[in-house]
């Protein structure tokens, strides 16, 4: 019997940088475990190009990355999905499509880098702390004995890994 592949979702509302880097380290992270994506309520409609590099900087994977709306992801024909995951405030307070298979949400919210301003350096700065603290989250997404926790303990334990900051255990 195979282990099961969970499907994870990461919603930001451009889907250029915090969700795409999510979707990728998820999917290098958790080969074999989980399929992650990632969607927007209003995509930008291409990848940020700092993301890009940043991701193939830390050899993770960039192909088939793509800014995509969340309806993409609802509607009777969709991919059922076990897990939803917000990095975004504005994603967060957003009314959000009713999604197939009935996935466990949390907020997982990270500055957005697309945002930074000043040096090239600044820029760069808020992209590697972005990428590191989703990182960091997702690492201990992919750490939990998924199978094993109920439903109310494996929620609890999502709420918790959102409020994880860098400092902690890094």
């Amino acid at each position: 019997m195979t282990d099961k592949i969970y499907s994870v979702l990461f919603l930001c509302t451009s889907n250029s940088a915090r969700s795409i880097l999510a979707e990728a380290i998820l999917n290098e992270v958790g080969k074999g475990r989980f399929r992650a994506f990632s969607a927007g309520s209003h995509p930008a409609g291409q990848v940020n190009p700092i993301a890009l590099e940043l991701l193939q900087r830390n050899r993770i994977s960039t192909e088939g990355l793509r800014s995509k709306d969340w309806s993409t992801f609802s509607g009777p024909d969709a991919l059922p999905l076990d897990f939803v995951f917000t990095v975004c405030d504005k994603a967060a307070g957003e009314a959000c499509p009713v999604w197939p298979g009935q996935p466990m949400t949390a907020h997982w919210g990270v500055e957005d880098p697309v945002a930074a301003v000043g040096l090239p350096e600044d820029i760069q700065r808020a992209f590697s702390q972005a990428f590191m603290l989703l990182h960091r989250r997702i690492s201990l997404f992919a750490s939990l004995p998924l199978a094993k926790l109920e439903a109310q303990a494996l929620k609890h334990e999502l709420d918790q890994i959102g409020q994880t900051a860098l400092a902690q255990g890094a």
